[in-house]
């Protein structure tokens, strides 16, 4: 700050010369063609990550790793008041999690560090006295109560709210003896120049003009932190940004952010603004909107593929709108040039429909079917406990037996751990007079079952390997058992052995039961019944 007060008092040159390079033109303001991709996902840890930051990170990294470039996560915790505990750490986990984890970020480091703004207060520093040297920006000694009645007065007015540019044109005399008192004002930056037109990789051409509408803005405040505006333009140029890719709504501060490159002598990073993710009414998304937390979606089981498959599909960037893609298919398909101006609308309803697609790829993969097993056993472990019916219902290959049964079922690996399926690994409580209220030929369908079942024909079932039971074979086994009953109809017979194997009235095929459950299991639960 000391270097900045000996800034303030020294004449600078006329603030309509700054930055400005001969024959420089709007269109040469681009980043360097031959550079590398450098891309950066620069949230604030001011709450936790939701599926909107999730998918401009995950533009970036597609567009980094298709273009061989870097990702970078930086962190803006310059407003150390609204920082939440946690959060930054809890932004790269699950950057991890999801499979698009930063090349160099707070944790990992990296050449471009640190990666906290907050522990970059010289830089900013810095570049806030380069300002003040050229007379491209200057002191502000307004106090919050000016500013907060001024803010007041618009709004009476209804009109926007504005900075009056009060201390922009102080002499080196007002400003010494203000500086005696306050020693620590804030520096705004002269919106004095025509904010350049610049291309937008997504909006096109494109020109605000900002200084019509807006006061001249803070860049540091008093306490040392930058706003946003100045610690984003120092940042990505420190940190050899090549492309910025953030939400749209920052598309008109772009003009403010040129202008600064200009003052600075720096050569800007391209910039594409992506069109926000809103709610399926049109709503903003919130960080107040517990359902579209990354860690609660995590929690509840979807999967990072089935994530980033939705909030990929419901926008735009690539030739087709197809479910069902991998990370290395959205890597290898994504187009920046086909990201259009209309936002997406997040519809979670669908969730559950990408995540059995990615479920279902999961199982077929022998590798991470089993991976899937683990999950599973913890789960149900979790779940039931004591209730278990033995450790064989932990055994991988009865539980993998499950999965493969129920893979078109179910959206979740949780699913498997519902009321519905609890039969799976615990005995259902099923008395004989519930039976005898769906059929009174019990018995008749009890022994016709169990007699087969002691016949089926390969031993090794009886020794718990079901491998060789098909729901077909099965299927057509008990269509013929209820043929021959007469009176009885095969519905009925498939309701009491639902209820005498699962403990309620709905619940999957009969067959499919008999040949997750194994004969012997079956025959138990069977017996179990009639004695009761």
């Amino acid at each position: 700050m000391a270097v900045l007060l000996r800034a303030l008092l020294r004449p600078g040159r006329p603030p309509g010369t700054l930055g400005r390079h001969p024959g420089q033109r709007e269109a040469s303001l681009c980043a360097d063609p031959g550079a590398p991709v450098r891309v950066r996902f620069a949230p604030s840890p001011t709450g936790f990550l939701h599926l909107g930051g999730l998918r401009t990170a995950l533009y970036n990294y597609i567009f980094a790793k298709k273009h061989g470039g870097t990702f970078i996560l930086r962190l803006e915790d310059t407003d150390q008041t609204r920082r939440v505990p946690g959060a930054a750490e809890n932004i790269e986990d699950l950057l991890a999690w999801a499979g698009i984890p930063p090349d160099e970020s707070p944790c990992r480091g990296g050449p471009a560090g640190p990666y906290l703004q907050s522990q970059r207060l010289e830089l900013y520093a810095q570049a806030a006295d380069a300002l003040v040297r050229t007379g491209a920006a200057y002191p502000c000694f307004c106090s919050p109560q000016r500013l907060h009645l001024l803010k007041k007065e618009a709004l009476r007015n209804r009109q926007t709210p504005r900075y009056d540019n009060r201390c922009r044109n102080l002499s080196q005399r007002q400003v010494a003896q203000k500086l005696a008192s306050d020693p620590k004002p804030a520096i705004r930056f002269r919106l004095d120049e025509e904010a350049p037109a610049f291309q937008d990789l997504v909006h096109g051409w494109t020109r605000h003009e900002v200084a019509s509408v807006e006061g001249d803005p803070v860049v540091l405040k008093s306490d040392g932190f930058p706003t946003y505006h100045l610690a984003c333009v120092v940042d990505d140029h420190h940190m050899g940004v090549s492309h910025v890719l953030r939400g749209s709504e920052w598309l008109v501060s772009t003009a403010k952010h040129l202008l600064l490159y200009r003052a600075l002598g720096w050569r800007p990073p391209r910039f594409a603004h992506l069109p926000l993710l809103v709610n399926a009414d049109g709503s903003k998304l919130s960080k107040r909107q517990g359902d579209l937390m990354l860690e609660r979606l995590a929690a509840a089981g979807f999967l990072p593929d089935a994530l980033l498959d939705m909030v990929t599909n419901c926008g735009s960037g690539f030739a087709e709108n197809q479910m069902g893609r991998t990370l290395a298919e959205l890597i290898a398909q994504f187009d920046l040039s086909r990201v259009t101006c209309h936002s997406a609308l997040l519809d979670l309803e669908k969730l559950p429909e990408f995540n059995r697609l990615h479920l279902r790829r999961l199982v077929s993969s022998e590798t991470q079917r089993s991976q899937l097993v683990e999950k599973l056993q913890v789960l149900v472990e979790e779940a039931f406990g004591s209730q278990l019916r033995g450790t064989a219902v932990l055994d991988p290959a009865y539980v993998e037996r499950v999965i493969l049964l129920r893979q078109g079922h179910i959206c979740r690996l949780q699913d498997l751990i519902s009321p519905s399926h609890a039969y799976l690994w615990t005995r259902p409580a099923v008395g004989r007079a519930q039976l005898g209220a769906i059929s009174d030929k019990v018995d008749v369908i009890a022994t016709r079952v169990l007699g087969p079942l002691t016949h089926w024909p390969s031993s090794r079932l009886l020794e718990g390997c079901a491998a060789s039971l098909t729901q077909d074979t099965l299927n057509a086994e008990l269509r013929r058992l209820s043929e021959g009953l007469a009176g009885t109809e095969h519905s009925h017979v498939m309701k009491l052995l639902r209820m005498a194997l699962s403990g309620r009235q709905q619940g999957p095929p009969v067959a499919e039961m008999m040949v997750s459950l194994g004969p012997e299991e079956v025959r138990e639960r069977i017996q179990k019944v009639l004695c009761s």
